[in-house]
């Protein structure tokens, strides 16, 4: 009985990507541009979303289907010495924006994960963000909280389960790596075969 339930919720919550499917493309579409021009994904997330933020950075920098060119992307909170300064030092608050401010670039892109969208240092970073004029994506969930305002593409999922907004949200992280992929192919090998005149 719960697994049915569970399945149904799953299925609701991943049939609303339908009603977001041209915010979901410009947002991917702004990933591409981003790493076409040089600029580098900077990703942040608390807890299961941090995982999610590290396994999208892994994609990139690694593979997802295709042995293309690395792609440079950079976990925000990846660094434990930096991130237990940050937040014995100043505040919790500060342990994505302060390494944003030190590392973003004009051109750069910042990809916030967070399931209420009313984390505080989610919060932070994407003030910081806009104060930089550093384009931002925020994978949310419930009514997007406070993130939604502050993000230039917010994508919504609609539900309010942590476990089903964590799972569209990685469904969202492959699909973006797909679309990347097909934007930058991977080259072929060249050949060793020498072939006599």
């Amino acid at each position: 009985m719960i697994l049915q339930t569970r399945i149904g919720d799953a299925t609701r919550a991943f049939e609303g990507l339908t009603r977001m499917e041209p915010d979901i493309e410009r947002a991917a579409q702004s990933i591409v541009s981003t790493l076409r021009r040089g600029g580098r994904v900077l990703v942040c997330g608390n807890g299961g979303s941090a995982a999610e933020g590290q396994h999208l950075v892994t994609e990139l920098v690694g593979r997802y289907r295709s042995n293309r060119q690395p792609l440079p992307a950079i976990y925000l909170g990846g660094d434990v010495g930096q991130m237990t300064c940050i937040a014995n030092d100043f505040t919790w608050d500060d342990v994505f924006a302060r390494p944003l401010r030190a590392l973003a670039q004009p051109g750069d892109l910042l990809l916030c994960l967070s399931t209420s969208g009313t984390s505080s240092n989610i919060i932070a970073a994407l003030s910081a963000a806009r104060e930089m004029a550093i384009e931002s994506i925020a994978l949310l969930g419930r009514s997007g909280g406070d993130a939604a305002a502050l993000a230039d593409h917010p994508l919504i999922v609609a539900s309010a389960d942590t476990g089903r907004i964590q799972e569209v949200h990685l469904f969202l992280i492959h699909w973006f790596c797909e679309y990347i992929e097909v934007a930058f192919p991977a080259k072929p090998a060249a050949s060793s075969i020498q072939l006599s005149a």
